[in-house]
């Protein structure tokens, strides 16, 4: 056996094991290997390899092991600090992981250490990236920042219409000495308790709006006053990341360097209050028209409820359905109680003192008052004006109260002003309030849109918008009654009745696309029928029988001619023969706002839902292009320092297909032509419309259209003073009746559209292609014994009658049956039902219908209420 291979000898006494690898390792080594020593020389003491160093203790370590190796540490390992790691050799590691000497999942399970370590690496990393951060970021100017100028806004034509907003605020400092307590107290409660205490952040806050939001609750923003103030005071309101994250940082720098007093004065000197008021002292004026100083709790508490929303607490309503009078009246009522709730629930208000102001009741704020410079139209179109810009832009209210910007809008000043007189000269020539009782409280409202392009080009919005504050022309919450129908027509074109006998999974492929000379029962009381024949029901069990206006018999009319007349019976069974839900996916369609929408009971075909003016003028140019549907809008584009800020982007979407859109224009032009609208004509200028009157004859509508403008004109009654807010009877109005479409509205209609088309080419309205079947509505089916009951079409129905019968001699014509009040249908007439015929068709002015003429005789106005038949039904 060679040298190298022989055994060690047996360790000395006493130094064996760790103290001999010790040793060994201890021994000076030249830095190059020892010569091999003889054969017959002794081992190194420890046991070390000859070689010496650490070889050699590793060496020795490996044959004093059991199994041939040693583990790290053991005597006789020679030089070196041994093994680590499972026997490799290396250095002592600075992060132990894996971890050395452990096996299995042990070895990468982190220690205590190391997860110590890395919570502390981590929260220093934190603050190391939040210390350069406030390091980094400096506070903007607090002038420069908040400082106001004035908007600018322009007609249609490029020529200034009114300098407003910005600077035209009424807007006061005040120092924190002249902010009463009560504010101050009522502010800090409500908004952020901990605000004395706090850094000028609350991560605590932000933690429970986020799990708020997380569980589905109420949004809320964690933010503090002092967020709030940097906010007003030195950023813009867009919600983006980088934003909030610049605003924290500042928060926290304005927390640290600013007295709290003048960070609450800055926030209650530049927050918004609504009515145009920046600032406590600016609030104070507007709703309570009093200094800031004189501000009671109540009032304090009521202010402070103000900063959650001011479209939404101020009782005498804001924009949008949501921001109604009634509505915001609660909802400022119950923040108003909740704010003194909550101030003595954290000490700033004695329970005692708080009991005493809610004995006293609500603090009922003034009546707004504009500024002077929006009078008559201009305050209406002004604010449309900035509502779409909010709404559809990056430009927040914040921003363009601040001023600053050039607004283009769509306003024709000429039309404009011609939709004003056109009002203004009924109203004058007919509404009295001095000399009749029912004349007060009459409120006119109109739009006017372009069909091709969606452009509004006029509205009215009231009598003056410093002395009634509602625009008139958006939304009000009135219905439109009949004037809904020709949105139940397009359904049934487009998506047909459905097959009776098919049951409830029948696919739309199962349904008979409906023709406008398709016949339906138009007798008075007729009961309300499911599309399969069954009677409906409402929930009590109860059935539903429609009247006509007047209690009218009709007979077996067609849609046309129901639609010329507005008789309520065919359009009700029509609307469940399609579904309701088909119904209001064709008013979608068309341009209606889902939350301007009623219910989709039997009645939502006559109208029962109350789209505001300008939308029912912009669905009514969607027939009126041929189908193409545009959303209504009022600005063109916002400048700001002479660059864009906002541009409109024309966009449209085909609601229709030609076919259906022009069939509905060619029945609506029946109406002006020999219906209840015939004062809408426009002399030799193609018009279509439709009259609508509500149930209790509480509004009146007409909406109609050329192809270069469509308009939609509605009147109504209501107390603006009144406790209990509710649309009043409009009987005995003008010395008349009753008020329908036909009368009023028509008028304003007709002339304001023949002045705004004064000088226009006349265009005449796309041809109407044939479509659909001529279907037979229930209690509606042609006798066999004079209509054959296999109906002649030009295209064959999708679904037959499950059991047909043909006559044994068919009649050569029988088209030639006629229907009662069928103005398109004459015997002896080469054509047949649907074809126009020459004279002696009843209807026109003062004719029978559901919308009467101008002139209603005293029995085409006696019998049920209301000429929608809305609610008017019998039940059984």
């Amino acid at each position: 056996m060679s040298e190298h291979r022989r055994k060690p000898p047996p360790q000395p006494q006493g130094g064996g094991g760790r103290a001999a690898a010790r040793r060994a390792a201890q021994q000076p080594t030249s830095g190059r290997r020892a010569a091999p020593p003889s054969s017959s020389a002794t081992p190194p003491p420890g046991g070390g390899d000859q070689y010496g160093g650490r070889a050699g203790a590793r060496r020795g370590a490996q044959r004093s092991a059991p199994g041939g190796r040693r583990r790290p540490g053991d005597a006789g390992s020679g030089g070196g600090r041994g093994r680590r790691d499972g026997g490799r050799p290396g250095k002592k590691r600075f992060i132990d992981y894996p971890r050395a000497g452990k096996d299995g999942v042990k070895r990468w399970l982190p220690s205590w250490k190391l997860v110590l370590g890395a919570c502390f690496t981590f929260i220093g990393l934190i603050l190391g990236t939040v210390g350069v951060a406030l390091a980094v970021v400096q506070v903007p100017s607090e002038q420069k920042a908040a400082a106001v100028q004035k908007n600018v806004y322009y007609w249609s034509d490029g020529k200034q219409m009114v300098v407003a907003g910005g600077g035209a605020l009424n807007r006061q400092i005040v120092p924190i000495a002249k902010i009463p307590k009560s504010m101050q107290y009522a502010v800090i409660s409500a908004e952020n308790a901990s605000f004395y205490e706090d850094w000028g952040v609350d991560p605590m806050g932000i933690a429970r709006a986020v799990v708020k939001m997380a569980q589905g609750g109420e949004t809320q923003s964690g933010s503090t006053i002092t967020q709030q103030f940097v906010k007003n005071t030195y950023l813009s309101q867009e919600q983006t990341l980088k934003r909030k994250a610049t605003e924290l940082l500042i928060s926290i720098k304005v927390g640290a360097t600013k007295d709290k007093d003048d960070i609450l004065a800055g926030y209650l000197n530049t927050a918004y209050y609504g009515r145009g008021a920046y600032g406590i002292q600016a609030a104070a004026r507007a709703y309570y028209d009093k200094d800031c100083t004189q501000l009671t709790a109540s009032e304090s508490a009521y202010l402070a409820a103000t900063l959650n929303g001011p479209n939404l607490y101020d009782p005498y309503g804001g924009q949008g359905p949501a921001a109604t009078p009634e509505k915001n009246t609660k909802r400022s009522m119950d923040r108003w109680k909740w704010t003194l709730d909550r101030e003595v629930e954290v000490g700033h208000l004695k329970a005692a003192e708080r009991d005493t102001w809610v004995a006293k009741g609500f603090p009922q704020p003034q009546k707004p008052k504009p500024a002077t410079n929006r009078a008559g139209q201009i305050g209406y179109l002004t604010d449309l004006a900035d509502n779409y810009i909010v709404a559809h832009s990056t430009i927040s209210k914040n921003q363009l109260d601040r001023g600053g910007y050039q607004i283009h809008t769509t306003f024709d000043r000429d039309k404009v002003e011609a939709l004003s007189k056109a009002v203004e000269d009924v109203r004058k020539a007919n509404i009295k309030p001095d000399v009749r009782e029912k004349d007060k409280f009459v409120q006119f409202g109109g739009a006017s849109v372009e069909p091709k392009t969606g452009k509004i080009v006029a509205i009215y919005g009231g009598e003056n918008a410093l002395e009634h504050y509602t625009n008139n022309a958006d939304y009000t919450g009135v219905q439109v009654g009949s004037t809904f129908k020709p949105f139940v027509l397009a359904a049934a074109m487009t998506h047909g009745k459905r097959d009776p006998g098919l049951g409830a999974t029948q696919s739309d492929s199962q349904r008979t696309l409906v023709s406008p000379d398709s016949v339906y029962n138009g007798n008075n009381k007729l009961t309300l029928r499911n599309y399969n024949g069954s009677v409906w029901h409402d929930p009590s069990g109860s059935e539903w029988r429609q009247v006509n206006d007047g209690d009218e018999d009709r007979g077996l009319v067609t849609l046309r001619t129901a639609m010329q007349f507005s008789v309520n019976t065919p359009f009700i069974q029509l609307g469940m023969d399609v579904g309701t839900d088909k119904v209001k996916e064709a008013a979608l369609a068309a341009g209606l706002d889902k939350d301007q929408l009623a219910a989709t009971t039997p009645t939502f075909s006559l109208g029962t839902s109350a789209p505001s003016a300008i939308r029912l003028a912009g669905a009514y140019a969607t027939f009126a292009a041929s189908g193409k549907q545009m959303d209504p809008y009022s600005v063109e584009k916002v400048e700001k320092d002479g660059k864009p800020a906002y541009v409109h982007e024309a966009s449209s979407k085909l609601a229709f297909s030609p076919r259906v859109a022009n069939n509905v224009t060619d029945v609506l032009k029946t109406v002006v032509e020999a219906g209840t609208g015939t004062s809408a004509k426009l002399g030799d200028r193609p018009a279509a419309g439709k009259t609508g009157t509500t149930d209790g004859n509480r509004s009146a509508w007409f909406a109609g259209y050329t192809p270069q403008l469509s308009t939609a004109v509605g009147m109504y009654r209501v107390d603006p003073n009144a406790k209990k807010q509710e649309f009043l009877s409009m009987r005995g109005v003008g010395g008349q009746t009753t008020i329908h479409g036909a009368s009023f509205p028509a008028e304003i209609w007709a002339d304001y559209m023949g002045k705004a088309l004064k000088g226009r080419p006349i265009e005449q309205f796309e041809r109407a292609e044939p479509i659909g079947e001529k279907v037979f509505g229930d209690g509606a089916s042609p006798s066999p014994s004079a209509v054959p009951s296999t109906t002649p079409s030009a295209s064959p129905s999708k679904s037959p009658s499950a059991s047909p019968s043909k006559p044994a001699s068919p009649s050569p014509k029988p088209s030639k049956i006629c229907l009662p009040f069928d103005r398109r249908c004459h015997q002896g007439d080469n054509g047949g039902p649907g074809e126009p015929g020459t004279s002696g068709d009843p209807g026109g002015a003062g004719g029978p219908g559901g919308d009467p003429g101008t002139s209603p005789s005293p029995e085409q106005s006696r019998g049920r209420p209301g000429g929608g038949g809305l609610f008017g039904g019998m039940r059984d």
